[in-house]
């Protein structure tokens, strides 16, 4: 999510904890191991769903560009 999709969704849902995708090149040793779990987690939907997987605008791709996977 974008940083202001993750502020609405904290509005609607207080003492949540849903953070933003890892972005930066070189994260520190928490954030480096959630983007690592991240992608690993979208490559599995990579193979769940291989049209998402083509279509380069889908938001599995978008997502997966965004958290540099």
């Amino acid at each position: 999510m974008t940083t202001e999709g993750v502020k609405a969704y904290r509005r609607m849902n207080p003492g949540s904890k849903l953070k933003t995708a890892v972005t930066e090149k070189k994260p520190g040793k928490k954030r480096s191991a959630r983007r690592k779990s991240f992608c690993a987690r979208s490559a599995g939907q990579m193979k769940k769903f291989p049209k998402a997987a083509k279509n380069p605008n889908s938001r599995l791709r978008q997502a997966r560009r965004r958290w540099r996977c």
